[in-house]
């Protein structure tokens, strides 16, 4: 087996919080590349060489989403093994950072060339959706990660 190439990278976990589903709901893309099944990930990808992850998550959310805000603290890390759209076998290591906010509108004008081709189609998921979901949903604990990461609700 040969050397897998590190890949640092930010993810994002956007919740929206204006509807009434329980702990609001999570934008994940669909990715149906060439050489396997398709699948569901959260927002996101490698860091560029000289950038932070924190640069690296706001540079993301804002081609892949189009928002263009701070994302935050880091609140949760992943290193995980697979292999690329590219096709390349990266070790990677995953920086989450997690935004709550009331509406958005995906803008997909920053897509790159290969998101066009297979990350064409974004939802926004209850965590229901997610648990029952026929396609595989990265990462694999995120219903764990949503409930680690939710903000505490003040006591009335």
């Amino acid at each position: 087996m040969g050397v897998r190439a590190r890949r640092p990278a930010a993810r994002i976990l956007l919740v929206d919080r204006s509807g009434d589903a329980p702990g609001g709901r999570v934008l994940l893309f669909r990715f149906t590349p060439d050489d396997r099944p398709p699948f569901w990930v959260t927002p996101g990808g490698a860091v560029d060489p000289g950038e932070s992850y924190e640069q690296a998550a706001r540079r993301e959310l804002r081609e892949e989403v189009g928002l263009d805000r701070d994302c935050g603290a880091q609140v949760a890390a992943r290193l995980v093994a697979f292999v690329t759209i590219e096709g390349v076998a990266v070790d990677a290591d995953e920086r989450y950072f997690r935004i709550d906010l009331d509406g958005c509108t995906v803008d997909p004008a920053g897509h790159t060339e290969l998101e066009r081709r297979v990350m064409q189609s974004w939802r926004w998921f209850t965590r229901a959706e997610i648990a029952a979901w026929p396609e595989p949903i990265y990462p694999l604990d995120l219903l764990a990660m949503l409930t680690e990461t939710d903000p505490v609700e003040p006591v009335s």
